[in-house]
C-alpha cells in the first residue's frame, strides 16, 4: 500500500469544504484560496483549483464577479451563493460528525454504538 497516495485521498477528501470555507468567510480570489490553503499545510495546485471552482459554480454553489486590477487583467472574486451556504451548512455538519467520530476511534479507544452515529453507510 503506498502512504502517499492515502495521503492525498484524504486530503481530496477535504479539499471542498476547506475552499468553501474561506469563501464563505468573504469573497475570495483564487490565488488567495491557494495562499491559505497553502498556510494551512493543504498544498492544492492552480490545475486542482480552478476546475473545482469551475464545478462549484455550474453547481449554483458559488458565484464570482470581475474586478479591474491596476497590475494586469481583470480578476475573479468568488462567493458563495444562498444554495452554496445551505450546502457549506451540510458540509459542516457531516465534517463535524466525521470527525468527531474519527477522534473517538483513534484519540480515546471508545466505540460508539450505531444508534449513536448517524454517520453509517
Amino acid at each position: 500500500m503506498n502512504i502517499e497516495n492515502t495521503q492525498s485521498q484524504m486530503r481530496k477528501g477535504v479539499l471542498e469544504f476547506c475552499i468553501l470555507s474561506i469563501i464563505k468567510r468573504a469573497e475570495a480570489y483564487p490565488s488567495d484560496i491557494i495562499e491559505e490553503m497553502k498556510k494551512a499545510n493543504l498544498h492544492i495546485l492552480e490545475g486542482t483549483l480552478y476546475p473545482l471552482l469551475t464545478r462549484l459554480k455550474n453547481a449554483d454553489l458559488l458565484t464570482y464577479r470581475w474586478v479591474e486590477s491596476q497590475s494586469g487583467p481583470p480578476r475573479k472574486y468568488f462567493s458563495l451563493t444562498d444554495k452554496g451556504a445551505e450546502f457549506y451548512k451540510e458540509l459542516e455538519a457531516t465534517w463535524e460528525e466525521l470527525a468527531n467520530a474519527v477522534q473517538s476511534i483513534t484519540q480515546n479507544g471508545v466505540h460508539m454504538p450505531e444508534s449513536a452515529n448517524n454517520f453509517n453507510q
